[in-house]
């Protein structure tokens, strides 16, 4: 055997022990996965599906996004392995690992582990100018408002947010794109959003109708922060046509996350694939630009699955090691 027919059989071996290396790896991982969404309509719905077209492309893994109740919901459906991955809130979050998510009450979820940051979820409030409501306490008393699918971060929050700042109402619930409907048929004073900029069905209402975003007053954004798991926040005025100005709001922190028990190369795989291609993610959907590894910080309650660690500390990002799922 000649040198250069040497190395020939030494790098075809190289490669089919590379290959070997990956065939087994690739046996561990699921031979689909669901992503649990929201309704059709909001932020989650368009992010969650356009994620899992992208990872399934990438990594030749059938997936897809699933309507679901939303943050809450997605909890529980990822801690029972129902769905692979989900989306929430950090709130939420927090109270399913203390075990007091109202769907799960005393279970402590100790299968859901944190993948990668999304972007903050804006509270906003939305009316038809025709009703003449233009601020929170020109909300009538009885207003119907629609609050989104039942145990949503919006369900979950926003009855008491509204509460605490002196708003009495009827408290509706439905998909957002249906809620809008509702809207703009009169069947509904406002709705109270809590999702990713620019919504759907916001956009979708303006293109039909004249909206008001209404915006919380700097001492009632205060008084919300003070009470509530929130952050301070302002929706640019690019975000919809009706916006002039930039709008004061409250705000919540979301991530993707996914069962503690899926095979560590996979979720690295997973996470290398929505961290390097933030170009591919912002096509899905705008607020994806924050969908950064620097953005791992304003996880504080999930612990990160070992996969996502390896990845982030291989490209410099430090972890908490109290946050690291062991």
């Amino acid at each position: 055997m000649n040198t250069t027919t040497r190395i020939l059989t030494g790098a075809i071996a190289s490669s089919l022990l590379l290959a070997g290396t990956a065939q087994a790896e690739r046996e561990d991982w699921p031979q689909n996965f669901t992503v649990g969404t929201a309704s059709q309509g909001g932020t989650y719905f368009v992010y969650g599906s356009g994620w899992a077209n992208l990872v399934a492309d990438q990594l030749g893994v059938s997936g897809g996004g699933e309507v679901t109740g939303g943050p809450t919901q997605n909890l529980a459906l990822v801690q029972s392995g129902d769905v692979a991955f989900g989306l929430t809130t950090m709130g939420p979050a927090a109270d399913a690992v203390e075990g007091k998510s109202p769907l799960a009450p005393g279970v402590k979820m100790d299968n859901v582990c944190a993948l990668f940051p999304m972007y903050e979820t804006p509270f906003s409030i939305a009316a038809l100018s025709s009703s003449g409501i233009t601020s929170i306490s020109e909300i009538p008393d009885g207003a119907r408002i629609g609050f989104g699918p039942a145990a949503s971060t919006s369900d979950t929050y926003f009855p008491a947010i509204l509460e605490e700042l002196g708003v009495n109402f009827e408290r509706r619930n439905g998909g957002w794109s249906d809620l809008g409907g509702q809207l703009q048929d009169g069947l509904l004073d406002v709705v109270a959003f809590a999702a990713g900029i620019p919504i759907p069905a916001v956009s979708q209402l303006e293109v039909q109708t004249d909206v008001n975003i209404i915006e919380f007053t700097e001492e009632e954004q205060q008084q919300v922060l003070d009470k509530f798991p929130v952050s301070a926040f302002s929706i640019p005025a690019s975000t919809y046509t009706t916006l002039d100005h930039d709008a004061r709001a409250v705000s919540m922190w979301n991530f993707a996350i996914g069962g503690c028990d899926l095979p560590e190369d996979f979720v690295y795989e997973v996470t290398k694939v929505t961290m390097e291609n933030n170009d591919k993610m912002q096509s899905v959907h705008r607020s994806a630009a924050t969908s950064i590894p620097e953005n791992i910080q304003y996880n504080t309650v999930l612990p990160f699955h070992p996969g996502a660690v390896r990845w982030y500390e291989e490209n410099g990002y430090e972890i908490d090691p109290k946050l690291v799922k062991q």
